[in-house]
C-alpha cells in the first residue's frame, strides 16, 4: 500500500544510489554487495523472491554501462538464479531490465535488472478483479532465507 498511496508527484531519491550509501542492508533488503553492482529484493515485489541487480554507479542506461559493470552485472544475475533454484525452487524465472519511463521503469535513471522466480499457478484472479497481488510470505522472511543462503 506504500507504494500505491505515494503520491505521483511526490519526488523520490534513486533508491539503488541512495540505498548503498547508507550501512543498513537488512532494512534495504541488499543481499550482496559485489565491486561495480549490488544484489536487493524489490520492496515493491511482483512475485516472493523478486531481487534486482544494478551497477552502483547511476546510469540510465543498459548500453552505457562498460565492460566490467556489464560483466559482474550479468555474473550475479546468474548467481540470483541459482540462489533462488535453490532456495525457493521456482519453476521458471522472469528476467528483464526497464529501460526509460514508458517501458516501466520505476526510476528511469538508474538501470536495473529484475530476476522475478515465477511458479505454475502464480498467477490468479486477485490481480485482475481485487486489483492487488498476493505475496506469500513477508519480506523479512525471505530475506533472512536469501541472505543466509547467498552467505552459506
Amino acid at each position: 500500500m506504500a507504494y500505491i498511496n505515494q503520491s505521483s508527484s511526490e519526488k523520490i531519491d534513486c533508491i539503488f544510489c541512495a540505498f548503498t550509501k547508507e550501512d543498513n542492508d537488512e532494512k534495504r533488503l541488499i543481499l550482496y554487495r559485489g565491486k561495480r553492482a549490488f544484489v536487493m529484493m524489490n520492496a515493491f515485489p511482483y512475485n516472493t523472491g523478486h531481487l534486482m541487480v544494478a551497477p552502483y554507479r547511476h546510469c540510465g542506461d543498459y548500453d552505457d554501462l562498460d565492460g566490467e559493470e556489464l560483466l559482474e552485472i550479468n555474473e550475479l544475475v546468474q548467481r540470483c538464479i541459482k540462489l533462488l533454484k535453490k532456495v525457493m525452487a521456482p519453476h521458471g524465472f522472469n528476467i528483464g531490465i526497464n529501460m526509460g519511463k514508458v517501458a516501466g521503469a520505476g526510476f528511469e535513471g538508474h538501470v536495473h535488472v529484475h530476476i522475478v522466480p515465477r511458479w505454475e499457478g502464480d498467477t490468479n484472479f486477485m490481480p485482475v478483479i481485487g486489483e492487488t497481488k498476493v505475496i506469500p510470505e513477508a519480506l523479512d522472511v525471505t530475506y533472512r532465507k536469501l541472505k543466509e543462503a547467498w552467505e552459506g
